[in-house]
C-alpha cells in the first residue's frame, strides 16, 4: 500500500494513490462496509498527470498538486493541476487547472468513473496480510453507468437485492462516453478552469437533488471541522519539550477524532472504529482497549462503549455466529458485508472479561455508582458467560473453539490463523486457552468483587469472586509455567492441555492483569526485555528463539504498539519503572519514523540492524489502539492513577524520571468531575487540581 493516502470521516473513507486516483483493486470510496466507488482516474490527453506533491490536510481532506504529462503537444510544465478532496458522508473533489505558460493551449481532460459495489471483505482478500490475494475470488465487474443529461450526473446501480446506488454529480458538462467524461479545454495564458465532482453513496438508493448535495457538502465541511475543534478542546492539552511525545500525542488526538463513527442511532457515533481500511466498525476487543488507553481524555468514549456493547451483548445461544448468552460482540458489519460475513459476530474470547475491566476502570476514574448499578445486569451476564460458556470443559480455564465454519479459527487478540504455535512451529489445535485471557478473567473477577462490595452491596458475591480469582491464579501458575529457557508462561494450552510453549509478548499482558505472583515477576520481565523478545524498538509478538518466528509475520514476530502499551502498563503495575520507561521512550522514538502516527504493527527486525523501524506494508493507519498507545504511555510516564476514595488524581511515578522526558505539562485531565493538571519538571511529577 505504499504511496496510498487514506482520508476518512468515521466509517466513510477513501483509499487512493498519490494523485488521488482509484484503481479498482484495493482502493475506493467505502461506506457501510461497501465500496461505492472503485475507479476514479484523471488523465490529460490520455496520460496520467505528473505528481508534484500530495498529502492530507486534515484527516478528512487532502490536496494533490500535479503538472501536465508530455502528451498531445503540451509543452513541459505548461499546466498546473490542483485536486482537493473532502470526505464526509460522501466525497467531493475540486479540480483547478491553470495555463502557466505564455501561449494558449488546447487539451483534453478526462475522468473515468466506475463502481463495483464490492463488499469490504472481497476487497480485503487482496490484502497480503489479512487476505489471500493468490486465491481471492475475482472482484465484481463494474456496473454500467447511467448518464442523466438533465442533471449532468452518473447514477450507478448495484445488481444485487439491496437498493445500492452511487450518484456522481459534475459541475461542468463534458462529452460522456460510457464511464468517462471528456472535457475539451482551451486556456489562454494564466487562465484557470475548475470542476467540482460530488460522489454520494446511496445505501437506500434514493438520489439527492444537486442543489441539496452542494449545500450538504458545504455544511458537512463546517460540521466536521467544528467536531474536530470541539474534540481537540475537550481532551487534555499537552505542552512538552520532548518533541516526539508532543507530536505523537497530537497525532493520536487527531486520529481518534477521525475514527469516530457517525450514526443516527444509539451512541455508536461517539465510538472509534477499530482502524482503516478494513475495520471501520465496532470491534468489542479493540473498542474496549482503546477506551482503557484513553481514560485521561475523560469517560465519555468508555461510557458509550459500555452502553453500546451492552446493547449488543448476546442474548441467545447461536452457534452460527459463535454467540452464547452474556458474550460481548466481536464485530458488527453493515450492508453487503453483513451478508458476506455476519451482521453481528461473537467470535472473541477476551472481549467479555475486558468489558468487566473497563466497567471497573470507568468507576475508578469517576466513582459513578449509578453507571455501575445500571450495568449490573450485563456485568452479571458476562460473569455467567465466563464460568458457564467460556470454560468449555470445566477445567477452570476459558477456552475458545469456533462453532461455525465461517468463523475465526483463533479468537484471542492474535486472531490470525497461524498465531497459536508451539516452540517447534507446530500449530495448536482448538479448544485453546490463551494465557492472557486467564489473566483478564482473574483481573475481571477481582474488580467486579469491588463493585459487588461497594456498589451492589453484595458481600457474598464479592467474597466468591475473590476466592475464585485466587484459585485461578494458583491453578494458572501450575498449568502454564514453563521451566525451560529461564522460565516463562506458555502462550496457551491446546485441546490436550499441552503447554503451547512458544515465548510470546502475551506474558506482558499477564503483568497488566496482576495474575503473576511476586516470585515469577523477575523471570517474566527478563524474558520481555531479553534479546529474543526485545527488538530495540519494542517487544516482539514472538521470540527469535521459536521456529515460527518471522519479523514480517502478522502475529509471530512483529511489534504491535498497543501490545507494548499494555506490557508497559503491566511493568508499571509491578513498579518495574526502568523497563516501562524504556518501552515508552523507544515506542515514541519509533513514532518519529512514521510521521508520528504509530501504525497497527511494524516489523520485528532488530534495532541494531536497522536505522529506523521497518514498516509493515498493509498495517492499518490510523488504527484506534495504535492511536491510543501514546496516550497510555504518557499516563504511565507521569504515573497517573485515580484514587476513588479521595476523589483525587495522584501520581505514583518514581522520583528522578529520565532526562529524555524533558518537561511536560498535561492540563485539563478529567477525573471525578474535576479538572487536573500534571507537571514534570526536574525529573519529578506533581499533580494538582486545575
Amino acid at each position: 500500500m505504499a504511496g496510498q493516502l487514506r482520508i476518512l470521516e468515521g466509517a466513510t473513507f477513501c483509499i487512493c494513490d498519490e494523485v488521488g486516483d482509484l484503481h479498482h483493486q484495493g482502493e475506493g470510496l467505502f461506506s457501510e462496509d461497501t465500496r461505492f466507488l472503485s475507479r476514479f482516474k484523471l488523465t490529460i490527453n490520455g496520460h496520467r498527470p505528473l505528481l508534484l506533491s500530495s498529502d492530507k490536510i486534515e484527516y478528512f481532506s487532502a490536496a494533490f498538486f500535479m503538472r501536465n504529462p508530455l502528451s498531445g503537444g503540451l509543452p513541459q510544465d505548461s499546466l498546473s493541476i490542483r485536486r482537493e478532496r473532502f470526505v464526509g458522508e460522501g466525497m467531493q473533489d475540486s479540480f483547478a487547472v491553470q495555463n502557466q505558460g505564455m501561449e494558449p493551449v488546447e487539451f483534453d481532460l478526462e475522468l473515468e468513473v466506475a463502481t463495483d459495489f464490492a463488499d469490504i471483505f472481497a476487497v480485503k482478500d487482496y490484502d497480503f496480510a489479512l487476505g489471500d490475494p493468490l486465491r481471492a475470488k475475482p472482484l465484481p465487474e463494474p456496473r454500467p453507468n447511467e448518464y442523466d443529461e438533465e442533471r449532468n450526473q452518473f447514477l450507478i446501480s448495484d445488481n444485487g437485492d439491496l437498493p445500492l446506488k452511487t450518484q456522481v454529480i459534475f459541475s461542468q458538462r463534458g462529452e460522456v462516453n460510457g464511464s468517462t467524461v471528456k472535457f475539451r479545454l482551451a486556456l489562454q495564458p494564466r487562465e484557470r478552469w475548475s470542476l467540482d465532482v460530488e460522489v454520494i453513496p446511496l445505501p437506500d438508493g434514493e438520489p439527492v437533488v444537486r442543489r441539496f448535495a452542494q449545500r450538504r457538502f458545504g455544511e458537512e465541511v463546517g460540521r466536521v471541522r467544528d467536531s474536530l475543534a470541539a474534540w481537540q478542546l475537550r481532551v487534555p492539552q499537552l505542552r512538552t519539550s520532548w518533541d516526539a511525545l508532543g507530536h505523537s500525542f497530537g497525532q493520536s488526538v487527531s486520529d481518534l477524532a477521525s475514527l469516530r463513527m457517525q450514526s443516527d442511532h444509539s451512541g455508536i457515533g461517539k465510538l472509534p472504529g477499530a482502524g482503516v481500511p478494513w475495520f471501520m466498525t465496532v470491534f468489542g476487543r479493540d473498542t474496549i482497549i482503546t477506551c482503557l488507553q484513553t481514560l485521561v481524555f475523560g469517560p465519555e468514549l468508555a461510557r458509550t462503549a459500555l452502553e453500546v456493547l451492552a446493547e449488543l451483548q448476546a442474548k441467545v445461544d447461536d452457534p452460527t455466529i459463535d454467540a452464547e448468552p452474556g458474550k460481548i460482540v466481536h464485530e458488527v458489519r453493515h450492508g453487503k458485508a453483513a451478508r458476506t460475513w455476519f451482521e453481528r459476530y461473537y467470535g472473541t474470547v477476551d472481549a467479555t472479561p475486558l468489558y468487566l475491566i473497563l466497567l471497573s476502570e470507568v468507576w475508578r476514574w469517576t466513582d459513578d455508582a449509578a453507571l455501575v448499578r445500571d450495568l449490573k445486569e450485563p456485568a452479571m451476564l458476562a460473569l455467567e458467560w465466563i464460568d458457564k460458556y467460556g470454560d468449555r470443559d470445566g477445567d477452570g480455564f476459558v477456552e475458545y473453539e469456533r462453532r461455525t465454519e465461517r468463523g475465526l479459527e483463533n479468537q484471542s487478540w492474535k486472531d490470525s490463523w497461524d498465531s497459536q504455535r508451539f516452540r517447534d512451529g507446530e500449530l495448536a489445535q482448538a479448544p485453546i486457552a490463551p494465557c492472557e485471557v486467564q489473566g483478564y478473567v482473574y483481573d475481571a473477577k477481582r474488580r467486579v468483587a469491588d463493585l459487588a462490595r461497594d456498589v451492589w452491596r453484595d458481600r457474598e458475591l464479592a467474597m466468591r469472586l475473590e476466592r475464585e480469582a485466587e484459585e485461578l491464579r494458583n491453578r494458572f501458575d501450575e498449568a502454564f509455567w514453563v521451566e525451560e529457557r529461564g522460565g516463562y508462561y506458555a502462550l496457551a494450552l491446546d485441546r490436550d492441555k499441552r503447554k503451547v510453549d512458544s515465548l510470546c509478548s502475551n506474558i506482558g499482558h499477564l503483568l497488566w492483569s496482576g495474575i503473576v505472583p511476586p516470585h515469577r515477576v523477575d523471570a517474566v520481565v527478563d524474558q520481555l526485555m531479553g534479546d529474543e523478545l526485545w527488538s530495540g524498538w519494542g517487544v516482539r509478538t514472538m521470540s527469535t528463539g521459536d521456529a515460527g518466528y518471522n519479523p514480517l509475520s502478522y502475529h509471530n514476530g512483529t511489534v504491535w504498539p498497543h501490545d507494548n502499551s499494555l506490557i508497559a502498563a503491566g511493568l508499571a503495575r509491578y513498579a518495574r519503572w526502568p523497563e516501562a520507561q524504556r518501552i515508552t521512550q523507544r515506542m515514541l522514538t519509533a513514532a518519529q519514523h512514521f510521521n508520528f502516527q504509530l501504525p497497527e504493527v511494524f516489523a520485528g527486525m532488530r534495532r541494531s540492524e536497522t536505522p529506523f523501524p521497518i514498516a509493515y506494508p498493509t498495517a492499518a493507519r490510523p488504527q484506534a489502539w495504535a492511536a491510543g498507545t501514546p496516550v497510555l504511555l504518557l499516563q504511565l510516564l507521569l504515573g497517573l492513577q485515580p484514587d476513588r476514595r479521595r476523589h483525587a488524581l495522584e501520581t505514583v511515578a518514581p522520583p528522578d524520571l529520565p532526562s529524555w522526558a524533558g518537561t511536560i505539562r498535561l492540563s485539563g485531565i478529567r477525573a471525578f468531575g474535576q479538572l487536573w493538571d500534571a507537571r514534570l519538571d526536574d525529573g519529578k511529577v506533581r499533580v494538582e487540581e486545575a
